[in-house]
């Protein structure tokens, strides 16, 4: 045969295959009803077992492996396909439609917002790029920040997320299995660094720089410069400048923005001290309840995945057919001790989708393995 008679064939064959394909959807879509009606599960492994064993059987050696992972795509879809036919009338859908609904059309010009540290902190700064004039209320750690937006205590809390030269904020992310929340908008703050000390004091008395722990990683560079100084940590760096500021000792400075030194009467002994120019932390705002504005054009979710074979394969898959650009994946071990991974997902999509909004309901309604964190825009 030539070739154009095999593509003729193949075409021929393909159309088979898609009209077979949508009358098992649609018979599959039908079971999921019935076992939803009477409150079955959706999963039946041992049925999948015995069809895929059957498979191995009849579809020959050659052709055992790609028979399997052909079915085993088919149960997925088909699975996906009839969670997504519950999932869109569930609570989430109902959710995310209130709010698309309610939320304002503008993000609040001033609101009382929760910020770890105290003034001159990065995170006021943050804070004074999501609003206006916000009214801040300061704590002594991420946990409490947290705790402030869930007990209604602050309507926002402003928190670090990840810095583009020391990574992720450990912490925050440990957080986050913890607390009701939902982020409501981002920013990316370039962060300046500088040396500060008490007034009259030289910078070769310097026996010891305080700073948090992620402004001394990120000015490790000219720490060692320094020569022999000891590292010492604070709960942020504007903690670190009033440390300083109130010791009443010559031999110790902080490492923190410019901005500290005007509030807490310090000298600039060094300025831009990172190592790196393009040093930038990305902070999010969070609310107890999700808040998509306008325009809203960033997801972010987290959740666990079953330890199977290509089980973070076939999610992202998912996304990929949608055309959805994943900008961040990140994986962090359960504190549970049983060697369990929580999946952490930025991507770039709107919940005006019908098709994103119809995605993440079956992610959230599958049995809790996902959690919704905000749609939300980055400034």
């Amino acid at each position: 045969m030539e070739i154009s008679q095999i593509r003729k064939e193949i075409d021929r064959i393909d159309s088979e295959i898609l009209s077979l394909f949508v009358k098992r959807m649609e018979l599959g879509g039908a079971i999921g009803e019935l076992k939803a009606a009477q409150h079955l599960p959706i999963e039946n492994l041992e049925r999948e077992r015995e069809i895929l064993l059957k498979i191995t059987r009849d579809s020959g050696t050659e052709l055992q492996s790609c028979a399997r992972i052909l079915f085993s795509t088919l149960f997925e879809l088909n699975k996906s396909f009839q969670r997504r036919k519950s999932a869109g009338h569930g609570e989430f859908s109902r959710k995310i439609a209130d709010s698309l609904a309610n939320t304002a059309q503008l993000f609040p010009a001033t609101a009382k917002v929760g910020c770890c540290g105290v003034p001159g902190a990065y995170a006021q700064l943050a804070a004074d790029r999501f609003f206006q004039l916000a009214d801040i209320t300061y704590f002594n750690d991420f946990g409490a920040v947290f705790q402030a937006v869930e007990k209604k205590l602050c309507r926002y809390g402003v928190l670090p997320i990840e810095n583009s030269t020391s990574g992720t904020i450990d912490q925050v992310y440990d957080l986050m299995l913890d607390h009701k929340f939902h982020i409501v908008r981002s920013c990316r703050l370039q962060v300046k660094h500088a040396l500060l000390l008490p007034s009259g004091t030289d910078i070769s008395q310097i026996r010891e720089v305080i700073s948090h722990e992620q402004g001394l990683k990120q000015c490790a560079g000219f720490l060692k410069k320094l020569g022999d100084v000891k590292c010492s940590t604070a709960g942020s760096t504007a903690m670190a400048a009033k440390i300083v500021a109130s010791s009443g000792r010559n031999d110790v400075a902080a490492i923190a923005s410019p901005e500290c030194a005007g509030i807490y009467n310090l000298s600039i002994a060094a300025d831009n001290i990172q190592d790196r120019d393009s040093n930038y932390t990305r902070f999010i705002c969070i609310a107890r309840e999700p808040e998509i504005y306008p325009g809203a054009s960033k997801i972010s979710i987290m959740g666990t995945l079953p330890h199977k074979p290509g089980a973070l394969y076939r999610l992202l898959a998912r996304f990929a057919v949608l055309g959805v650009n994943l900008t961040k994946l990140e994986s962090r071990p359960r504190r549970n001790g049983s060697f369990e991974y929580m999946f952490y997902f930025d991507f770039e999509a709107s919940l005006v989708d019908p098709e994103i909004r119809l995605l993440l309901a079956e992610l959230v309604s599958d049995g809790g393995k996902f959690s919704f964190l905000g749609n939300y825009s980055e400034i």
